[in-house]
């Protein structure tokens, strides 16, 4: 199965400035924080945003086990994890929209359906979503100071930078890092968090 139709969970609750999907544990690395993901809008439009959050949820049973003084056996552990399909849920803050062909890093008109489908971006629907307009996008990005700014923007710069580099478009970190400090020179604060998280995400 490509990236480009790798379905990462369902919908639970949605609005224009994002939504909540859920989805099994399981053993792989998608989605993860700060990536790119879509969600339909009708046939033929989408909705994109950026992965903020990554909760597991619990029940019953997971309390019970670990409220006990004596060690969980492994494939207790292991049955909780794969054939009880523990939850997780994964909150995305929404960043722009398609209609059709066309890209726009404006909020959606409406908010996409419970039950559809949320998909991992591909590399190259990363490059052209990340390169549409002059990053209008990052806008979204800096405007809840609930989230950990400058640790989301940071992961997802990191994965957006590999994107555009792997086509051919290297350049584009600079110009994204350089928007984030024309877009925050009014606030010093976040701007050295947000800087600060970036000289840690690349050098890692």
């Amino acid at each position: 199965m490509s990236e480009t139709n790798y379905p990462i969970g369902r919908l639970l609750r949605s609005g224009i400035t994002g939504f909540v999907a859920g989805c099994p544990i399981v053993e792989q690395e998608r989605p993860s924080f700060g990536a790119l993901v879509r969600a339909p809008l009708g046939p033929t439009d989408s909705i994109y945003g950026v992965v903020h959050e990554l909760s597991i949820l619990d029940d019953g049973l997971v309390r019970q086990l670990v409220t006990r003084d004596q060690p969980v056996d492994a494939t207790v552990i292991a049955d909780n994890r794969v054939n009880r399909t523990v939850p997780m849920e994964i909150s995305v803050l929404a960043v722009g929209h398609s209609r059709g062909e066309t890209l726009s890093h404006a909020l959606a008109p409406r908010a996409p359906l419970s039950l559809d489908a949320i998909h991992q971006c591909s590399p190259e629907e990363i490059v052209a979503f990340t390169n549409h307009g002059s990053f209008g996008y990052l806008r979204h990005l800096l405007r809840d100071t609930q989230l950990p700014v400058g640790e989301l923007v940071a992961a997802h710069l990191r994965q957006a930078a590999a994107a555009n580099t792997a086509a051919g478009k290297p350049e584009w970190k600079a110009r994204a890092t350089q928007e984030l400090i024309a877009l925050l020179r009014d606030d010093y604060t976040v701007l050295m968090q947000v800087l600060g998280s970036l000289a840690d995400e690349f050098e890692a």
